[in-house]
Formats: structure tokens, sequence, C-alpha cells
């Protein structure tokens, strides 16, 4: 990336300047622009450019007045702040403290405007910018021959102790003329980002390069990726919950917010053959339901689609509302897929499932032959599979005569339990719920440290019909929001940033990776292209980020490792073998390591400049929808098209998707 430096402004021409679409990120010289506290405050608190305030104190009033700026700048959430390692040490201390309290990333910089020091010299400024906290250390001398060069660039093979990799974390070039070409070449050799001038004439250094002449050499013709006003479709996970549970109530109920698409849509085939009548007008629906009662139905089959959701739930629903054996089919890749311990789980509840066609060994597919109705009871049941038919259970069971206590143990996708928990909550259904686990952790939300779920359903209960907005989708979101953090920007509207859907998870791994994100009252959701380092996340509870994640990490300057790759087989693709695929054929070095997915990324600037970007050619999804948007976002940074042998298959989360 390009940071701007800025000086001698006025706060009116830093507004105008960050508003350039060109101006990928700035720093802003507290120590030669002419504002107010007021001004200070207000520009890093209210601007989406990645922001570095940076006051010198040798060119300010007095080491008070330097100090005092940089707070202002930090506590209103400036992304880096600049220290000179020459700053006394009670100062230094003060300012880490500082940003390490604000979620400010540290730079600490060394500069020699004579020359540039022999290899030790180098090493020891390097060290000291490390051991005096340094997030980024930033190395700059004058060059004033080929050798001094060298000598700088040199610096980024260097092995510290302390300090894992330089990957990302040091910026280190030179001035003059000799130097000119280290601006650049810093980020081939890994750099974040590299310094350039608003124009030639406002240089901060001698041999700095103008923004426009940086850009032009760097990314050429490539223009930034740009998303704006984008809505998202309607969640298909709440959508499909709200569609049976108005067909299984008493009355009429109204969704809002919906959109079509293959699963959902199926979901509605689903209601109609259960009886309920469905009436659309644009993106809403009227559902005029059955008002169900256990062992009220005779159906013999039922078609799900190519849904595993829609799949799950039914089973559960159809044994409780039914009158004893029935079959459920489906088409597209759902018959490839096995349903796991679903056999197991509703054996718990007197249910038998078994092939309804030959099948060699003990995995159960669709179609399912269903048999026996569910009998309310206490069961414990293994969560380590999944939330699906856990959650047609919770669907189910309220409308049985007894009640039931329901014990999940090793909890996977737990967020999608209390989703089901929240609508059935809408139409009437109550349902009591207590995690197990460290409760520290459970009360910041941290749910891998949940080992058990119980839920104590009462028995006896009635669906009601419900009016019901459905949700924007953030699994479709994520491909948006990744592209925007790696590529340029994205403005997605309507989102809910206090769902419970677990993909909006997306939003802590962009801010992890050092995107820049914002989120505002009306549900618009922003992310903006930033400096991104490596990152480490467990997507156990939200799978189906796994293909975009996956894409992200190929941006991200280091290793990144993404736990989860067991929840992946059984997806519309063996996914973590589809992801592996996908990366190792685009070029990018990764490997699987027990559960964790392990991609050594590089910077969209080093992939450009070393040759590296992802290999263009003939991809397969696997018919799998979300490796299409995945492979759709990984093209913005592949050096020829991307070919994809199935696109059609996205129609079944999102038929309008386009990037």
């Amino acid at each position: 990336m390009i940071c701007t430096s800025l000086q001698n402004k006025t706060f009116e021409q830093i507004l105008e300047i960050l508003e350039d679409p060109a101006v990928e990120m700035a720093e802003i010289r507290l120590d030669r622009c002419p504002l107010t506290d007021d001004q200070i405050e207000e520009l890093f608190s209210e601007s989406d450019t990645p922001l570095i305030a940076t006051c010198r104190i040798a060119e300010s009033a007095s080491e008070q007045e330097a100090e005092r700026r940089l707070r202002l700048a930090i506590e209103a959430g400036a992304r880096f702040a600049d220290l000179e390692i020459e700053a006394p040490a009670q100062v230094s201390k003060r300012f880490q403290h500082l940003c390490r309290k604000s979620g400010t990333e540290i730079i600490r910089s060394y500069h020699n405007y004579e020359q540039t020091p022999d290899a030790e010299g180098l090493q020891m400024a390097l060290a000291r910018c490390f051991r005096y906290g340094a997030d980024i250390a930033k190395i700059v001398t004058t060059c004033h021959t080929a050798e001094d060069a060298t000598r700088i660039e040199s610096l980024y093979s260097l092995v510290l102790e302390d300090v894992d990799s330089l990957q990302g974390r040091l910026i280190a070039f030179g001035m003059g003329e000799e130097g000119r070409s280290t601006r650049l070449e810093c980020l081939r050799r890994g750099a974040p980002f590299t310094y350039a001038a608003l124009t030639e004439e406002e240089a901060t250094a001698p041999g700095q390069w103008s923004v426009a002449e940086m850009s032009g050499t760097l990314y050429g013709g490539r223009t930034p990726y740009r998303a704006e006003g984008r809505t998202m479709p309607a969640s298909k996970s709440f959508a499909q919950r709200a569609i049976l549970a108005a067909a299984l109530a008493e009355g009429t109920s109204h969704l809002s917010g919906y959109s079509p698409c293959g699963d959902s849509e199926a979901a509605l085939k689903v209601a109609q053959e259960l009886g309920a009548t469905v009436r659309r007008d644009g993106s809403k629906l009227t559902v005029t339901g059955i008002g169900a009662r256990c062992g009220q139905l005779g159906l013999e089959r039922l078609d799900t689609g190519e849904s595993g959701l829609l799949t799950r739930l039914s089973i559960p629903v159809l044994a409780a509302v039914g009158r004893g054996n029935f079959t459920v089919e489906g088409h597209g890749t759902l018959p490839t897929r096995p349903l796991g311990s679903a056999a197991d789980i509703m054996a718990a509840f007197g249910v038998l499932l078994g092939n309804a066609s030959e099948r060699d060994g003990k995995e159960i597919y669709v179609p399912v032959s269903v048999k026996g109705q569910l009998i309310p009871g206490t069961a414990d049941v293994p969560g380590k599979g999944g939330s699906q038919l856990i959650s047609g259970l919770l669907m189910a069971l309220p409308l049985c005569e007894k009640d039931s206590l329901l014990h999940v143990s090793e909890p996977k996708s737990i967020p999608y339990m209390y989703i089901t928990l929240d609508v059935l909550r809408h139409f009437g259904i109550q349902t009591r719920s207590e995690m197990e686990g460290d409760a520290e952790l459970l009360e910041a939300d941290d749910w891998s440290a949940c080992s058990g779920i119980s839920f104590r359903i009462r028995g006896r209960q009635r669906y009601r019909s419900a009016d019901f907005a459905i949700e924007g989708d953030w699994s479709a979101a994520a491909n948006f929001l990744v592209a925007g953090a790696i590529f340029g920007s994205a403005e997605l509207l309507g989102m809910d940033t206090k769902s419970l859907q677990a993909d909006l998870t997306v939003i802590d791994i962009l801010v992890e990776a050092g995107a820049v994100v914002s989120q505002m009252e009306d549900g618009t959701v922003c992310a903006r292209k930033a400096p991104l380092e490596a990152f480490r996340q467990d997507l156990n509870n939200a799978p189906d980020l796994f293909p975009i994640i996956a894409v992200l990490a190929a941006f991200c300057a280091g290793e990144s490792r993404i736990s989860g790759v067991g929840r992946l087989a059984s997806k519309e693709s063996n996914r973590a073998e589809a992801i592996l695929q996908m990366l190792l054929q685009m070029g990018v070095e990764a490997h699987i390591a027990g559960d964790d997915l392990v991609v050594l990324g590089e910077s969209l600037s080093a992939r450009i400049l070393n040759g590296r970007l992802l290999k263009g050619g003939d991809y397969t999804s696997r018919h799998d929808h979300r490796m299409v948007m995945a492979l759709k976002v990984a093209s913005l940074g592949a050096e020829s098209p991307i070919v994809i042998d199935d696109e059609a298959c996205v129609g079944k989360s999102f038929p309008e998707f386009r990037l």
C-alpha cells in the first residue's frame, strides 16, 4: 500500500485530500499541519482512511506538546502512531501504554539524515525499535551510494531474537536519489506500506516519489475495487426457519425482506407440501399455516431440494406432525453428502433413519427413509457434527405431548441453534437453554469455551402466526467485505450488526487482519483496504466463511491459521479439499495441519511486485455456491482470468451475485 505524507495542510485541505480514492492511507504530520485540538480529534475519529499520527519532537514547540498532540490522535482512534526511538524513556513508556490501551499500532522510527550506518549499526537501530515496543519498525537513512541502498535492503533478510518474523513488520528505505528505488523495493520485500508525497513539490524528504508516480508504477492499469450501496439477499438461515415456522403456525404470518434463492424456494415448496398457503408480493411473503399438531399429516414423501439445512429441519418436524413412515428426497449435490450422526440422534427420540436407495456402508444419505414418530423425553446427543438436526429437534419437540430435555455435548455452529430459538420465540415457542463451560469466557461470548448446552423444551406448545423481518445474509456480505478489504472498498446497506448469524464474525476477522471496518446505526457496513496481516481464527461455529476467509489469508502478510477443517467434509463439496486445491492451484502456499488450514500470505503489493499474483486458468467450483463466490473474489487478484466450470450453482444462495 501507499501512504501519502501530508504536511503544511489545513484541516479542510486534509479532508478534501482524504476524499480522493487514490489516497489509500495517509500520514498526518501533526508537527507541520496547523490543526486545533478539536480538528485532530475529529480527523482521527471520523476518517475511514487508515491514518498515521506523527509528531516529531525535534520539530515541535516542546516535548510535552508533541506528546500531547499524539495523545489526542491516539485517543481519537488513530490506526497507527509513530514515535522516534530517540524519544525520552518516560515519553516512550506512556506512548506504548496509551497505544496498547487504545488499540493503535505502534511505529517506532529511526532516521539518519546524514548517512546509512554499517550493517551492525542498522541492526542495532532495528533491534531498538522492537525493544521499544514497535509493532512496525521504520528505518530510514540517507543513501549516498548503491551500496548504502543494498545495505538497508538487507535488513529484510535478518532474523531477530524475540521477533517471530519481519514480514509485514518492517519498513526500511533510503532517502536521496540513491535510495529512491528502495521506496518501492521495500513493498516487494514485505513492508506493509511505503510513503509517497502528494505531489513532487511536496516531498517530505529527498528522493520521495509522488503518489501518482508510485501508484502508476505499482498498480499499472489495475483499478481499485469499489462496491457502493449494495443490498444483500435474505439470510437463508433465517428465511428457511421462518418459512417452516409460519407453515406450522395457526393463522397468517407476514415475512418481509425475502429474496429468492434455491434453498429458500425449496423451503416454500416444503411449506406448501405440509399444507400451508403461500402468497408473495415482491419481497413480502404471506403464509397461512396449518396449526400443526402431533400426528396430523399423512405425508409419505417430502422433497427438500438441494438444502442440507432444510433436510435436517424437516426430518424431526415431519416425524412429529406426521403419522409414521415417510421418505425425504433431494437433488443436486444433496444425495452425495452424508447426514453424519443424524441416525443416532433421531434414534434417541424413537425415530429410525435408513437409506431409501441401496448404498454401501453405514452412512445415511438422501433419499432417506424415516420410520416412527418423534417421542419426547431426555437425550444426550453429540453436537460435533453441526447444529442443523438439533435445530430441527428444537422446532419439533415443542409440538409433542410431553416435555423434553435435550443435552448437546461438544456443540458446533452454536450461533445457528440460537437463530432457531430466536425464530421460535417470534412464533410463540418458548425454550430454555443453559451453556456449560468456562463461565468467564462464555460471558465474553467466547463460544469456543462451551462444552455443552442443555435445552429444556416444554411440550404441548403451538406455533402462533407472526410478522417477521428476514435479515440480510452475512455469509453473502463476507465476500464483498473481503473484496473491499483487499482491493479497494465495499459499502453494504441494511445489515443487522447485532445479528445472531455466525457469519457476522467476518467483521472480527477483518478487524484482526487490519482492515478498516465501519458500522453505522442505519445498518450500513463498510470495509476499506488497509495493510493486512496474518491472523488466527476458529471457524468451527461459522464454517460457511471458510472459502472466502482462505482467500483473505492469501493476501495477509505472514502465516494465517484457520481452524475448523473437520466441519467441511459434508458441505456442498468436500470443502477442505476444495479450498486447499484452489489455493495451491493459485500458487498460494498452504497446507492442512490437523484441524487447521495454514496459509502463507503476501500483501497485494508484494504479490504484484514479485510476480506472484494468483494464477488464472480453469477452476472447478465442485458445484459449491460458496466456492464460486470465493473464486470470483480471488479473480480480482489474479494475473489472468479465472474460468469457473459451474457458476450457476451460486443460485442456491445468491442468484443475483455479482462483484
